[in-house]
């Protein structure tokens, strides 16, 4: 395989000390590094950045650029606020429901948890207005079996109908409990 692993995940930032802090109290992420020039490398283009990494746990690294010169940031207005998003694994349920209520106690708004059957999820946004997802996994090893044998074959029909096959429907109809 040519990937290893993600070296790291980088997105805009408003604010990058105010987003360093908001991960640190928030989300216990480490800050471990920055790198700020006043010239993009790879372009050679004039434009200032701040650009700081966060230790997402076991190698992963979220990054933020700030980027001063630049109009103010946006999201994609042609996308659903819940498309674009993050999701950060956490290890168990209670570790999920202990996080939203350290969020919740520190002003953030959350919904959920949400039921996924084969993982359940809570999401909130962060000052840049960037939606996080933090998932617990609760699939059977039955389960991810009987997703794995229909995934072609969803995504077939997906190609050809772009309507929703029902290979998987077990995991909203109730018919398979977690």
């Amino acid at each position: 395989m040519l990937v290893q692993s993600v070296h790291h995940v980088a997105y805009r930032c408003k604010d990058a000390k105010e987003t360093v802090e908001w991960y640190q109290k928030h989300l216990d992420m480490k800050f471990v590094l920055a790198i700020a020039e006043n010239e993009v490398p790879s372009t050679k283009a004039p434009d200032p950045y701040m650009h700081v990494f966060l230790d997402a746990g076991h190698g992963n690294v979220l990054a933020f650029f700030e980027l001063p010169s630049q109009p103010p940031m946006d999201r994609d207005q042609n996308t659903p606020a819940w498309v674009q998003h993050l999701a950060l694994k956490v290890d168990s349920m209670e570790t999920l429901l202990a996080a939203k209520d350290k969020l919740v106690a520190g002003g953030v708004d959350v919904l959920g948890p949400v039921d996924h059957t084969i993982f359940k999820s809570i999401y909130f946004f962060d000052p840049s207005g960037h939606r996080l997802e933090l998932a617990a996994d609760c699939g059977t090893p039955e389960m991810m079996k009987k997703l794995d044998e229909v995934k072609w074959d969803m995504l077939e029909e997906w190609s050809q109908t772009k309507r929703a096959p029902q290979h998987a429907a077990w995991m909203h109809d109730g018919s398979m409990a977690s």
